[in-house]
């Protein structure tokens, strides 16, 4: 295989291969395996639901939706973190809190896309913005604030 067939590592894979995070590990043979890539200020990625993901016929379940949005912002404020401090690697973050607005039913057959984006970035924590949509369809929205962790967490070093 060439080098320019391969597909690119998402934030994930490079930085994460071993996670076994359900959202957004790449080890979690059950797991949703999303994969964030850069995008202006922000990430994006696209996730194709299964049909175990649906709440009723035809519909993505919320909880799911919940997942793509906490891990895919979790995500977009370690990179804007490790890119602000000028490391080589991201700090471990965890979700501080976040909200979730369902805005319609998300259809479980399409291909949906996440857009993140830093709204605010402090030197251990990010404000992070999330839009789910479907084709032209806004279906849901995100809020977040993630934080970095230090030796003692339990989660430090979980990417890892």
């Amino acid at each position: 295989m060439c080098m320019e067939d391969r597909a690119p590592l998402s934030v994930q894979e490079e930085y994460a291969p071993s996670s076994i995070c359900f959202g957004c590990g790449p080890s979690n043979e059950k797991g949703l395996k999303i994969r964030s890539f850069r995008k202006g200020n922000g990430l994006t990625m696209e996730f194709d639901p299964e049909e175990h993901h649906q709440a009723f016929p035809g519909m993505v379940n919320g909880g799911i939706i919940g997942s793509l949005l906490d891990c895919h912002g979790n995500w977009t404020a370690a990179i804007a973190l490790m890119d602000q401090g000028g490391s080589t690697e991201p700090p471990c973050t965890v979700t501080a809190s976040y909200s979730v607005s369902l805005r319609r039913p998300t259809p479980n057959d399409k291909i949906l896309k996440i857009d993140s984006e830093v709204v605010e970035l402090l030197p251990d924590r990010a404000k992070i913005r999330m839009r789910l949509t479907c084709g032209d369809k806004l279906c849901a929205t995100g809020e977040g604030l993630f934080v970095a962790v230090t030796e003692g967490h339990p989660a430090y070093h979980r990417w890892n």
